[in-house]
């Protein structure tokens, strides 16, 4: 008999205040993909940005996730397991 695998979900958020990273942190910990659009937190505060970013980086490392910029609004997160291509790899 075959065991089904939990399916991976993505959930894209919008970051609007610096205590929105306490849910990112969690979804995260669920090992979701994640698509987060940081311009209304930009558009607040920068520092307070840069602040998220770097907790959220920080996180998503010690999750062994990894993390990337998608343009300049958004941020993607993807689970152990799931790579982001950059462009510097060799897929060959």
């Amino acid at each position: 008999m075959q065991t089904q695998k939990a399916p991976t979900y993505l959930k894209a958020i919008t970051l609007r205040d610096y205590s929105d990273v306490h849910g990112v942190k969690e979804d995260i910990k669920k090992g979701m993909i994640l698509v987060l659009r940081v311009t209304p937190l930009a558009q607040k505060n920068v520092d307070e940005l840069r602040k998220a970013v770097e907790e959220i980086y920080n996180i998503a490392k010690n999750a062994d996730a990894d993390i990337a910029r998608l343009g300049e609004e958004r941020i993607i997160v993807t689970p152990s397991g799931v790579k982001i291509w950059r462009a510097e790899y060799d897929l060959k």
